[in-house]
């Protein structure tokens, strides 16, 4: 019993991240218009979802603003289940 729990819970998370990466693909070109992107990294067990910015946004001193108000507000529009959107490479400023 406790494997086919594992086997449900693996499905449920893979389902999860599909969402998300569905979400975030709908994000990257607005980031990618203003020079910069972003790549997903995992989901935690406590549904935090770790992201990775690239070019300008990695640098930029308003990606805590863009990552925020921006796509963590999109994808926990879109999937409720998520608490956080955090990215593991940002600066802080």
């Amino acid at each position: 019993m406790p494997f086919v729990k594992y086997l449900i819970v693996m499905e449920d998370k893979n389902r999860l991240e599909e969402k998300v990466k569905n979400v975030i693909d709908q994000i990257r070109p607005y980031l990618i218009a203003d020079g910069g992107d972003i790549s997903y990294v995992n989901i935690t067990d406590d549904n935090q979802v770790n992201v990775e910015l690239h070019g300008a946004c990695a640098s930029c001193s308003m990606s805590i603003m863009t990552l925020k108000q921006g796509v963590e507000q999109a994808v926990r529009k879109a999937i409720p289940e998520i608490k956080s959107v955090e990215a593991i490479n940002l600066q802080s400023y």
